[in-house]
């Protein structure tokens, strides 16, 4: 789950890490007492949607010399002009796509000096298995371009889970950041914060970027972006209340209701898979034969009836969907409970668009069975090749 910078500062605040006053807004009218709360005279006007790039980012409706999705602003009336401009309207991103996002909140937030940017994240680093600071003096900046054309500026910190963050580990940060004075005494009490937040909240992902020196010498979390492990939810109510639906997928959020693990992606060929591992090899066999795929869907090992059934719903409610691949192999699933699942989907939605099943497992038998006196038009498969042949061929025509 994702949340909003101006959340993420909060939760950060909250364990005592430094970062800049300010007061979120989604309404013009709160613009001006928001900005004379703070305490100027620079301000900083930040679009708040779950996706990066937002300082290059152009609104849609402003043209292409308008200005981006984080401003700056030097009065209370600039801040007022800006908060007009931008919100309500649509900001593209990298990483929106061409549909951008709608700006519906703003973060309106006190201006900083800014000597240096740095960059920090702090993630799990399955190579070693350990959580790991990422860190580079190149702040501010694209870090995939960073690591792809100078890949020596980006150093690695991986901490013992027992001892926590040590004075060893904070003087390796320090130096991979090129922090002195009181810069490295910040260091010294904001990294083990960082830590601890990451740790306590089971974040998947923290990222600081920039983590800024200022002109007096202190540090400051200038950005945050912080993701959370949905599988841990349960434990951080206080997180959950944080959620902003309006950011995510539709389909997501319906899937989300049932357990099921759905990623909406760009293709036309839905997928109903159970297994993550199953659904890649699905992913990438549909790609092998020249089509895309529409989603990332794992029904699970033990989905019931009803799951299968609003699985396949939120296919079919994908416009770009033009074709379906339902690939089940019953282990802990049965076939039997899949069939049932799509012909009560079908009956209750409708098919309009070809269907192939490739059902192999426990109960393979009575799956097909149930499928072949239907009476639906659906395409059957003897293995994964031959299903992706076929429904590839089907949308094609």
């Amino acid at each position: 789950m994702n949340i909003h910078e101006y959340q993420a500062k909060q939760v950060l605040k909250g364990y005592g890490a430094p970062v800049a006053e300010g007061v979120a807004i989604m309404s013009a009218n709160e613009a001006e007492s928001a900005a004379k709360s703070l305490p100027g005279p620079l301000y900083v006007v930040k679009s708040q949607i779950h996706a990066g790039g937002r300082g290059k980012g152009k609104f849609k409706e402003l043209g292409p010399d308008a200005k981006g999705g984080v401003r700056l602003a030097k009065s209370v009336e600039d801040v007022v002009a800006n908060v007009k401009e931008m919100l309500g309207n649509t900001l593209v991103t990298k990483q929106t796509g061409d549909e951008g996002k709608q700006v519906n909140r703003l973060y309106i937030e006190d201006g900083a000096d800014i000597d240096r940017e740095l960059y920090l994240s702090i993630l799990v680093d399955r190579t070693v298995g350990r959580i790991a600071f990422v860190v580079s003096t190149e702040g501010g900046m694209d870090i995939e371009q960073v690591a792809h054309d100078t890949p020596d500026k980006i150093v690695t910190v991986a901490i013992d889970p027992e001892k926590g963050v040590t004075s060893g580990d904070v003087a390796k940060i320090n130096d991979a950041l090129k922090l002195s004075g009181d810069a490295a005494k910040d260091g010294e009490s904001l990294f083990p914060i960082l830590y601890e937040a990451f740790t306590e909240k089971d974040m998947s992902l923290l990222e600081v970027n920039p983590l800024i020196v200022m002109t007096n010498g202190h540090l400051r979390v200038l950005d945050a972006k912080v993701s959370f492990d949905n599988n841990a939810l349960f434990r951080h109510s206080d997180i959950v209340e944080l959620r902003d639906t309006t950011e995510e997928d539709e389909k997501e959020i319906e899937a989300s209701k049932y357990d099921l693990a759905y990623v909406a992606l760009d293709g036309n060929i839905g997928c109903m898979v159970n297994g993550a591992g199953l659904a890649m090899a699905t992913m990438d066999i549909i790609k092998l034969y020249g089509a895309e795929p529409a989603n990332f869907l794992d029904v699970g090992g033990g989905a019931t009836k009803e799951k299968v059934t609003a699985a396949f719903k939120i296919i079919t409610a994908d416009p770009a969907v033009e074709g379906i691949l339902v690939n089940i192999f019953g282990g802990i699933m049965k076939c039997d409970v899949i069939a049932e699942g799509v012909i009560a989907a079908v009956k209750e939605v409708g098919l309009k668009v070809p269907l192939v099943v490739r059902l192999e497992g426990t109960n393979v038998e009575l799956g097909k069975k149930i499928i072949n006196e239907s009476g639906l038009n659906v395409i059957s498969a003897d293995d994964l090749d031959d299903a992706a042949k076929k429904i590839v061929a089907a949308v094609k025509g």
